[in-house]
């Protein structure tokens, strides 16, 4: 029996405390990344002050698929990163140096720009960059 076209139409159902960890490695990767709250905020969507920091005091409740899917992006940047630099810290570092491809800003410029095609950018770049190693 194959599934309704409603059950393909809606989004995966992620439980609760996949969330919570979901939002503890962005905060974690931001670290690394020494990002501001500001950037931070513009790389999730720009949620109310409040909410943000009861996500990052660890108080997560439902995130919406849009958060869900910037902090995937941003995951995936992280990952891809770990897998182009054989040193951990000069792969935390990529992100804040200036990068030609995206108009010399860094490439957290980019990120935090506030658009969820800016974090697909710098997915696909480095995507890119790792093809040969995939």
């Amino acid at each position: 029996m194959s599934p309704s076209a409603d059950a393909l139409a809606r989004p995966l159902e992620v439980p609760a405390d996949q969330h919570r960890h979901a939002m503890a490695g962005f905060f974690g990767i931001m670290a690394l990344w020494g990002v501001g709250n500001q950037e931070m905020r513009r790389m999730l969507g720009a949620p109310p002050e409040r909410t943000f920091y009861e996500w990052k005091s660890g108080q997560v409740r439902r995130l919406s698929a849009d958060t869900l899917r910037r902090i995937g992006y941003v995951a995936g940047i992280y990952k891809a990163l770990q897998i182009l630099y054989s040193d951990p810290a000069q792969a935390d570092q990529w992100v804040q140096k200036p990068n030609r491809h995206f108009g010399g800003q860094t490439p957290l410029a980019r990120m935090a720009a506030g658009d969820v095609t800016d974090l697909a950018e710098v997915r696909a770049y480095l995507d890119a960059a790792r093809a040969p190693w995939s």
